[in-house]
């Protein structure tokens, strides 16, 4: 009896032993276009995938939503919506072909520096598979609105949680599983 109770209480701790992992990725180039209340960037390219780096192993473009307070001059808190969305080219071994990641913004901040006159956005972002957060992308410039601007180099830190879902019918098969051979053998 001690064997099943074992059994069970290991089977269903699996989607407590999940952990999330994380993939640090690299972008440069792109240009920002800003609007009155948003920024666009296109045209951003992949540099480093994980511990994989290259001049093109993809893209990142986004639009976020309407700032929730400030403005694109001055900076301000981004709010939540908008679009993200990281795609590999798969022309390197390891750097997934198509869409890696795609997701909404949650909260974000857009930075400048009258110092330097350059732009820092920092943002969280939730989607397919777990989360993402743009540690600083850094352009530097003169921005108006309606302009655009150059991106510099951006910092990326993609997150991906397991479903735990999966993985508790995972354990409670393991356990039925068990029971069935238990019970085969006891006869």
């Amino acid at each position: 009896m001690r064997r099943v109770l074992l059994l069970i209480l290991i089977c269903l701790a699996l989607p407590l032993a999940a952990s999330a992992s994380s993939i640090d990725l690299s972008s440069t180039g792109g240009t920002i276009t800003a609007t009155t209340n948003t920024l666009s960037l296109g045209g951003d390219v992949l540099t480093k995938f994980g511990a994989i780096s290259g001049s093109n192993l993809g893209t990142v473009t986004f639009t976020t939503p309407a700032f929730a307070s400030g403005d694109v001059m001055n900076g301000g808190t981004i709010g939540a919506g908008g679009t993200f969305t990281i795609t590999g080219n798969g022309s390197v071994m390891g750097v997934p072909n198509g869409v890696i990641f795609t997701g909404t913004f949650v909260s974000g901040t857009w930075t400048h520096s009258t110092v330097t006159n350059a732009y820092t956005l920092v943002a969280d972002i939730t989607g397919s598979g777990g989360a993402a957060t743009i540690t600083e992308i850094t352009l530097s410039g003169t921005l108006s609105p309606n302009g655009t601007i150059t991106a510099g180099s951006g910092d990326i830190t993609l997150v991906t949680v397991p479903e735990p879902g999966t993985l508790g019918l995972l354990g409670t098969g393991l356990v039925g599983i068990g029971g069935l051979l238990r019970k085969r053998f006891l006869r």
